[in-house]
């Protein structure tokens, strides 16, 4: 019997590469996980986190935009949006999600039916509602199936009031006004929240965990006031629709702190315009009396002083310079008064070309006014080395330099407040969500004239108002200082048909509270002077300032102008207890309680927009209108009983019912 013979044993080298493979392949296996599970450790992770967990940003609540009484022009406000898909909710659920949102979402019959009766095929998804709040979607977030949306928007409560000035979003960006100039104390800080998915990359409700808090931004206190905003937009369209103007603009000040407590700007209907900061023009005979302080001030003339305007007009260094009225010789003050060039002019000589300028630079032309909104001009003021033979007389009376409407507020401003000149402010404080306040201050840029010369030129002013070509902003209750200007709009390099009108004034004379300034772009008719379509601008919106309910004007201030105002009658009753507003349309003059009172809507069917607006301001009330039509009546009715500073609707033809 034979022996089997045992397999003979591989050889060594065979052994050593196999023993080496194996060694090898554990090394690589090693190697890849130490690859994977620490120098690729963040990135698996990463992705098993993308696909395990959302990641979403919360939006932070933007902070308000307030008026100066606290009342809020712009804010945001959390709303949700609610959906389901139906095919996620679960079987145990679907009865207590369909009665809250039946009765406590007020989902509708068709929504719940598409919920409760949905099958395969069908689309499942089901919007609820876009707007609900923090407290409707909390009923509901628990639910499977049910998918929620927050989305913060931003509010205007008055609509399109102020939208200039408050500025707005465009593709995602804040463009204009307070908006954009303060967007980084308004914006805050986002948060961020994760939310499980399951496997087919659904969020699973209840599975949201926020991991950083959103921080809110911080709000803004303007010193606009809504009721004299609200005033001066009404009077600027109304006037803009009855002169069939392009445009204007309006401005309401205090002379003592530089607050702004309106800004309206229109252009070719555009209400989101703010030509009233960044649009010079040359505004003529409103810049006289400028020309006249720097004269009283550096002594070349008194106002008791005569000039001699010839036959009205001058020819001088190739150009003549001519006035609409008047010849012979007059007293300076009388120039001012009857807005003469050549009278103005002509003592205009006696300054030096760099006291002129020192002058109209002093009074804020020709730089910046430091106004904290984006795109304010700086209009234009050449140097006298850069001046023309005609330049000085041009000067004096309110060419061959650009201004804007803000400027020229503000220098009225210090004629108003003694020769103060203030920096406009806009800003009256900032907040931040902790509740640290940060309050501008009220800034003095310079002493630009003696109170002495001031009181002179308003003097003037009043005149203008009550005896010259100012007439039509007359108060019968109260002295108006102002002056009016039509300029000549340049095209091209020379001067066109169109004219600009406007007109600055302040009140009581006696006592300042606020100056008014108003212009309108090429009014079109017989009636394109300063004095004839921007004065009764200035005279409305003024009546209005009296009866506006949150009014900043001190009314024991008026009282005792009102007392000392020597072109009221001292036995006319009223004068320790009541304003008198004057209605425009001839009527007597109504009595306007301070504190409120029980007033009636007056009959306005068939007056002009304007008439029936300063009527009802006349009356005590606030008037709101969108169209510019025949008046057809008011809601409340004529003779309804109100209180003062209520909001009365002008019905007009074409503006609504």
């Amino acid at each position: 019997m034979s022996r089997r013979r045992s397999p003979a044993a591989p050889p060594a080298w065979r052994r050593r590469v196999l023993l080496a493979g194996w060694l090898g392949a554990g090394a690589l296996i090693v190697l890849r996980a130490f690859q994977v599970q620490v120098l690729e450790a963040g990135d698996w992770r990463a992705a098993a986190a993308e696909q395990q967990l959302a990641s979403t940003e919360i939006p932070a609540p933007r902070g308000a935009i307030l008026d100066r009484n606290g009342i809020p022009l712009v804010v945001s406000r959390e709303r949700f949006e609610i959906g389901v898909a139906a095919d996620q909710v679960r079987e145990s659920q679907r009865d207590t999600l369909l009665a809250i949102l039946r009765d406590d979402l007020g989902a509708t019959r068709s929504q719940l039916r598409q919920i409760s009766e949905w099958k395969p095929g069908r689309d499942a998804w089901v919007v609820i509602g876009t707007r609900y709040g923090a407290a409707d979607q909390e009923q509901v977030r628990r639910f499977h199936g049910v998918h929620i949306h927050r989305e913060l928007t931003r509010e205007a409560p008055y609509g399109d009031l102020a939208l200039g000035l408050l500025g707005r979003e465009v593709d995602g960006v804040w463009r204009g006004g307070i908006e954009q100039a303060f967007d980084a104390h308004l914006a805050g800080t986002s948060g961020l929240e994760q939310t499980a998915k399951d496997n087919r990359g659904r969020a699973i409700p209840g599975q949201t965990v926020v991991l950083r808090e959103p921080s809110a931004g911080g709000d803004v206190v303007l010193t606009i006031d809504v009721d004299l905003q609200e005033i001066a937009e009404t009077e600027l369209r109304a006037a803009i629709a009855e002169h069939d103007a392009l445009g204007g603009d309006v401005l309401v000040v205090d002379p003592h702190t530089g607050d702004i407590l309106a800004l309206a700007s229109v252009q070719q209907g555009n209400t989101n315009a703010l030509s009233a900061i960044n649009a010079p023009y040359e505004p003529g005979s409103t810049l006289k009396p400028f020309t006249v302080a720097a004269v009283l001030s550096e002594g070349v003339a008194t106002l008791e002083d005569s000039v001699d305007i010839g036959q009205g007009w001058w020819r001088i260094n190739g150009r003549t310079l001519r006035d609409t009225h008047g010849s012979g010789v007059i007293t300076f003050a009388e120039a001012l008064r009857e807005s003469s060039n050549v009278g103005i002019a002509k003592v205009a000589l006696g300054l030096t070309p760099e006291a002129q300028y020192a002058h109209l630079r002093d009074f804020g032309f020709g730089s910046p006014t430091g106004l904290t909104l984006p795109g304010e001009a700086s209009g234009l003021l050449r140097r006298p080395e850069d001046w023309s033979g005609q330049s000085p007389q041009s000067l004096a009376i309110g060419y061959e330099l650009n201004v804007t409407p803000l400027q020229m507020a503000m220098a009225y401003g210090s004629l108003a407040n003694g020769g103060r000149l203030m920096e406009p402010r806009i800003i009256r404080e900032t907040r931040t969500p902790a509740g640290a306040v940060d309050a501008t201050r009220p800034r003095v840029v310079r002493d630009v004239v003696s109170a002495a010369v001031t009181r002179s030129i308003s003097e003037v002013l009043v005149s203008v108002v009550e005896d010259g070509t100012g007439t039509r902003a007359q108060m019968d209750t109260y002295r108006v200082a102002g002056k009016s200007g039509t300029a000549r709009i340049a095209e091209n390099r020379s001067y066109g048909s169109d004219y600009y009108a406007s007109f600055v004034g302040y009140f009581p004379a006696d006592d300042p509270q606020i100056v008014v300034y108003a212009k309108l772009d090429a009014p079109r008719g017989a009636e394109y002077y300063g004095g004839a379509v921007a004065a009764p601008v200035i005279r409305a919106t003024m009546e209005a300032a009296l009866a506006s309910r949150q009014s900043p004007l001190s009314r024991a201030r008026l009282i005792q102008a009102r007392r000392s105002d020597r072109s009221v009658e001292a036995s006319d009753g009223l004068l320790d207890s009541r304003f008198v507003a004057v209605d425009t349309e001839g009527a007597p003059a109504t009595p306007l309680p301070p504190e409120g009172g029980d007033l009636r809507v007056p009959e306005v069917k068939g007056l002009t927009p304007r008439a029936a607006i300063r009527r009802l301001h006349a009356a005590g009330f606030r008037v709101w209108s969108d169209g510019a039509g025949a008046v057809v009546g008011t809601d409340p009715g004529p003779g309804t009983r109100l209180q003062l500073g209520d909001t009365v609707r002008l019905r007009v033809r074409g503006g609504g019912p």
